[in-house]
């Protein structure tokens, strides 16, 4: 009877990201982590003055509200553009010509005469805000895989998500010293900040001889590579309908909190920093549960609590239960958001190395195009109370809830490499 085979060594991928030392790494923390939130800076900076910009114009809350939408339709449509030119040609000089364009569109709001010509700024300002998180997103899967994919990605979707959240707040208190015009004056220097870091501190991370791979790949071939991964798109589809649900809250809680239950500038801010709370905690709980359980698990649970705690703001304000009765369980949505955003990514760009700006750019631009898509409809219904803003917040988790379980399929997907 012959000994049992000695089992060979098991075989480990090395990433590029892997040789760089802690310090390194957090410089890449820091500079990626501005270059991602400049996106969601340029879109919800200016939220607290959507009742300043009401009145300035004479125009409606729909008006105002189609100001935002048109970011983020500008945001979506420049993640397509810059995700495969990324691909294509490497990752710094996208960023500088795109973020360039939002600096000159930022000016150009503040110049505004009326909301029409604001509403064509904030579309390029959209559209030039669009490379830093696809390029900051490409430039981490082309350094890491496996887990320490998954614990920096979750350091960016922790600015990812906390900054749609702080920045009202800092909007807020901005406002006590400027007009809103100040606001974009800010996001114009900000632009600026992003393009000096780009040059000096990053470093192309796509070498030459995968750009030529790219190259002989038409931007057809690669989105045609994506679609037909029945992972990839339901994952998409579920972070789409997660950031829907969140930018729901987000474009109609000026109205809400300031309108129906009365908050000032100050107080509105004050609250968007205790929800951001509870992205800090579901973004870094959920990180550390995913280098033991597969994401995927996670998400299961994430979108389930989402749904529930939209369906308990609709009951709790049809019970009158005031103010409170919607802050609790808005914390636990939003919490929620937290643990949902790192997952997709993870799942997402997992298997997609080769075009990793181009998956990118469709998981960013489908986030911020249905989102765009969605918002409005809390307007439509009328902000009157809470319950509009929380049944479009549960039918997106409901959305949700049945693409991971009819689409992905939570035991199809593959685990995590270490």
């Amino acid at each position: 009877m012959s000994a049992p085979a000695t089992p060979g060594p098991l075989k480990v991928i090395m990433h590029p990201g892997d040789a760089l030392t802690r310090g390194q790494r957090l410089v890449y923390v820091f500079v990626l982590g501005a270059l991602t939130a400049l996106g969601p800076f340029t879109i919800d900076l200016y939220l607290p003055a959507f009742p300043s910009l009401e009145h300035e114009f004479g125009i409606s809350e729909g008006a105002v509200q189609l100001t935002l939408t048109a970011t983020t339709l500008g945001f979506a449509a420049g993640q397509l553009i810059v995700g495969p030119w990324s691909d294509k040609v490497g990752r710094r000089l996208p960023l500088i010509i795109a973020t360039s364009l939002h600096i000159a569109a930022s000016v150009g709001a503040v110049l505004a005469p009326n909301v029409e010509v604001l509403a064509l700024f904030r579309v390029l300002q959209g559209m030039g805000a669009a490379a830093g998180g696809v390029v900051a997103m490409a430039t981490v899967r082309d350094l890491f895989g496996g887990k320490p994919l998954v614990r920096m990605l979750s350091r960016l979707a922790m600015v990812n998500g906390l900054a749609p959240i702080l920045a009202p707040l800092i909007g807020s208190q901005m406002l006590r010293f400027v007009s809103w015009r100040g606001v974009f004056v800010f996001l114009a220097c900000y632009g600026c900040a992003v393009v000096i870091a780009s040059v000096l501190l990053i470093v192309e991370t796509l070498p030459k001889e995968r750009r030529q791979e790219s190259g002989h790949a038409s931007i057809g071939q690669r989105y045609r590579v994506l679609l037909s991964d029945r992972i990839f798109v339901g994952v998409a589809l579920i972070g789409a309908m997660v950031f829907s649900g969140l930018f729901s809250y987000l474009s109609s809680s000026p109205f809400l909190f300031q309108g129906v239950f009365g908050l000032n500038a100050q107080q509105y801010g004050l609250l968007f920093a205790v929800n951001s709370i509870g992205v800090v905690l579901g973004v870094q709980i959920s990180a550390r549960l995913a280098q033991r359980v597969g994401p995927q698990w996670i998400l299961a649970c994430s979108t389930a609590t989402l749904f529930s705690a939209s369906v308990a703001i609709v009951v709790l304000d049809q019970l009158s239960a005031g103010l409170i009765g919607v802050l609790v369980p808005l914390w636990f949505f939003i919490a929620a958001c937290g643990f949902s955003f790192p997952l997709v990514q993870v799942i997402g760009l997992a298997a997609h190395g080769k075009e990793a700006g181009t998956a990118a750019s469709l998981l960013g631009a489908l986030n911020f195009g249905v989102a765009g898509l969605v918002s409005p409809v809390v307007g439509l219904l009328g902000i009157t109370s809470a319950t509009p803003m929380a049944a479009v917040m549960g039918s997106t988790a409901a959305v949700a809830v049945l693409v991971l379980w009819f689409v992905v399929r939570p035991r199809t997907v593959p685990a995590l490499s270490h």
